[in-house]
């Protein structure tokens, strides 16, 4: 069975495609990457097609991370194929608990820095558009602390499968 998971931010070029290149690296470290299916989009379809900003792209690439991406939408229908969908801020996790068709798919929706235990209360990935290059830095800090716990969890689902 595969575990599917989708990170979600406003326009899926800056948190959500850096939050998947990290995600997905760590399921191949971990010898998840047959289990595990790992993608991203954006609440809104502002950027749909677009590649990843160049300084999402630019701090991905430095820190040994691959950087293909293609922003899209996410769409309501994708819970029904969806285990997870990981929220990079509090405005996404009521978007999505919103478009969730059901109380069950409401439930899948979680926020990324819930799973790093450092992070305290403030659980919100800062959107480092408007910023400079250190905001870019700042938000792969944030994203590869939590995909730790990430991973963890999902490990521990995929062992709570049946064969």
């Amino acid at each position: 069975m595969t575990y599917r998971v989708c990170f979600v931010c406003t326009g899926n070029i800056c948190r959500s495609p850096m939050a998947e290149s990290v995600f997905r690296a760590r399921v191949a470290e971990a010898g998840l990457d047959g289990e595990v299916e790992v993608d991203s989009a954006g609440t809104g379809g502002w950027h749909e097609g677009d590649p990843a900003d160049p300084r999402t792209v630019a701090v991905l690439e430095e820190h040994g991370y691959d950087s293909g991406h293609s922003a899209r939408q996410f769409q309501a229908s994708w819970f029904s194929r969806l285990d997870l969908v990981i929220a990079l801020d509090a405005g996404h996790l009521k978007a999505l608990r919103r478009l969730a068709p059901t109380g069950h798919d409401a439930e899948k929706v979680r926020l990324l820095r819930s799973y790093d235990p450092a992070a305290g209360d403030d659980l919100d990935v800062p959107d480092p558009y408007y910023g400079g290059m250190d905001g870019f830095e700042e938000c792969l800090e944030m994203v590869e602390a939590a995909s730790t716990g990430l991973l963890a969890a999902v490990r521990e689902r995929l062992e709570g499968h049946p064969a």
